[in-house]
């Protein structure tokens, strides 16, 4: 059996920094979602240098240990989703990189779709955990509208991070 040592310890280094990244999310209110989104982009990090099935490996032992020691399990169902939806954003790449001729619009359709197929349940069974008001039809489209730009935010500072952060960081972290 082969072990790569290296690829463990990066990973234990990453799952660490992304857990210590949910519970701060707990302790910075303010803070909450970028500290969930940079936790998450470890994730996205996992996925690009070892596959999605080493990713989702990486996605659940975090979650798992962020339930654990996190006070607030909810952002650890946060960091989850936002992990899920980056594990089938890269798989998208993927099979779009395989496949010839397929203009990028269908990427960006499949990241709505994973995105959405999410968001609008969660908004209209569970209101009461994205808003502290009463559910209306029109705060309904509102949080949806208000969801759509914020996971195309959310997405290009994803495909900003791999391209600047990771790439040059990734030199001095992954030497042979």
């Amino acid at each position: 059996m082969h072990v790569n040592a290296r690829k463990i310890a990066l990973s234990g280094v990453l799952a660490a920094f992304a857990v210590v990244l949910i519970v701060l999310g707990s302790i910075f209110e303010t803070s909450t979602l970028f500290l969930l989104a940079a936790a998450a982009f470890c994730v996205g990090i996992v996925v690009r240098e070892w596959g999605i099935a080493y990713g989702a490996a990486f996605l659940t032992a975090c979650t798992l240990l962020g339930v654990i020691v996190s006070p607030q399990k909810m952002y650890c169902m946060t960091f989850a989703a936002m992990g899920i939806y980056l594990l089938l954003a890269e798989a998208g790449w993927e099979a779009l990189a395989k496949a010839e001729r397929i203009p990028k619009i269908i990427l960006w359709v499949w990241k709505y779709l994973v995105f959405n197929s999410m968001f609008l349940p969660a908004l209209y069974f569970f209101p009461s955990l994205l808003v502290a008001k009463k559910m209306t039809k029109t705060l309904f489209f509102v949080m949806a509208a208000a969801g759509q730009a914020g996971i195309f935010i959310f997405d290009r500072a994803y495909i900003y991070f791999q391209a600047e952060v990771w790439g040059r960081l990734r030199g001095k972290v992954m030497k042979q």
